[in-house]
């Protein structure tokens, strides 16, 4: 770790974790997280408007945490990076007006940055530097899809993305029908470790010949299982919750490996990365592993933690902005739930190096820079 590499603070705010991260280049310093998911799981999924009031309570002890943890000062940042999306809008606007106070208060530059190429850029804090280009599946409970890096600060093409429910979607809704609560991921990955995945023919949902390569559909396989589960109850059997969690859980990563490889051998690259939540369970790394090794790719997929919603994968796709001198965002960087893929970061229209102040933007009130941590 150079002491003249970036040093920037990450905010995640796009769903129900409060992230908060700080890298120095690819070295991770802090990673603070204040989740609001036992309240979420009252109501069986993330309900917007309390997430958002979440974020807006932890926002400040989890930034003091951070720092703490770092062993930094705020003003010793060089940047500092936030989710502008895509997300749920309330909770993501929670995260960027305060890394846009921060930056006006602290006179850094601000990066907004898109939540998926954080995804990919987290794993340069666990395994190096990302390959270029870098392929990419991230499996995550709104997204599952296939993506293309030549350059994770400015160039990201998409191969392939969910036509209808995610594949953390579907464990969540699985998991509801069989009455195992929320979040579905990890208590269907511990069950089906004890069940038989091969018991249970469920369908692989576009496989097919005709098929588009890289695109996902799992709301074909969960109707499936949910109607399999429904004709058992109705005979008045007993369902084998195991084997239904296995067999469910090796359809989904047994069509999101398949594609992964397939995706690399055409387009010639010769590593697979694997992030988002759905990247923690155990079967999906597994199954990738044997079948990257069969087809001489190499891969990388972070630890459990950073597989998750966190600040440092911000923190560390905004210290690659800097270390690339990519255009800082202004101040009227807004909240984006619909961000693509196709945009990294948003870069504001002010001159490169130069930081907007709040006499140049009506709606940014003067505050006291005193006022925040020295």
């Amino acid at each position: 770790m150079a002491a003249d590499e970036p040093l920037v603070l990450g905010i995640e705010t796009s769903c129900d974790e409060t992230g908060v991260g700080i890298v120095r280049g690819t070295t991770l310093l802090a990673d603070a997280v204040a989740s609001s998911v036992d309240t979420h799981a009252r109501f069986g999924g993330v309900v917007p408007e309390i997430a958002s009031r979440a974020h807006l309570e932890a926002m400040v002890p989890t930034i003091e945490r951070a720092l703490k943890e770092a062993g930094i000062s705020a003003r010793d940042l060089d940047g500092i990076a936030v989710t502008s999306g895509p997300g749920l809008a309330g909770a993501l606007l929670v995260g960027v007006s305060a890394a846009k106070a921060y930056a006006y208060a602290l006179d850094k530059p601000l990066y907004g940055v898109n939540h998926l190429a954080s995804h990919i850029c987290v794993d340069q804090l666990e395994h190096g530097p990302l390959p270029e280009p870098t392929m990419a599946l991230l499996v995550s409970g709104g997204h599952s899809s296939l993506l293309l890096a030549p350059d994770i600060t400015s160039d990201v093409r998409p191969l392939g993305a969910t036509i209808d429910d995610a594949a953390g979607e579907a464990f969540d809704k699985i998991a509801r029908v069989l009455n195992l609560g929320f979040p579905g991921g990890p208590v269907i990955d511990r069950l089906a470790k004890e069940g038989d995945p091969k018991s249970i023919a469920f369908p692989r949902g576009l496989t097919g010949p005709r098929d588009a390569p890289y695109d996902f559909s799992f709301s074909g396989l969960k109707t499936s299982v949910a109607r399999w589960i429904e004709a058992k109850r109705a005979a008045g059997e007993e369902v084998p919750v195991r084997d239904v969690a296995a067999s469910f859980q090796e359809a989904v990563v047994d069509v999101l490996t398949r594609k992964a490889v397939r995706a690399c051998k055409d387009e010639g690259v010769d590593h697979l990365m694997i992030g988002g939540g759905v990247a923690a369970n155990s079967r999906l790394r597994a199954l990738a592993q044997e079948r990257c090794e069969r087809a001489g790719i190499r891969l990388r997929v972070p630890r459990p933690g950073l597989c998750t919603d966190n600040g440092a994968m911000v923190a560390a796709l905004g210290a690659e902005m800097v270390a690339r001198n990519r255009r800082p965002s202004d101040l009227e960087l807004s909240a984006d739930s619909s961000l693509p893929v196709t945009e990294p970061h948003v870069p504001g229209k002010h001159v490169p190096g130069k930081h907007q102040h709040a006499h140049d933007h009506d709606h940014v009130h003067e505050i006291s820079k005193d006022n925040l941590y020295s």
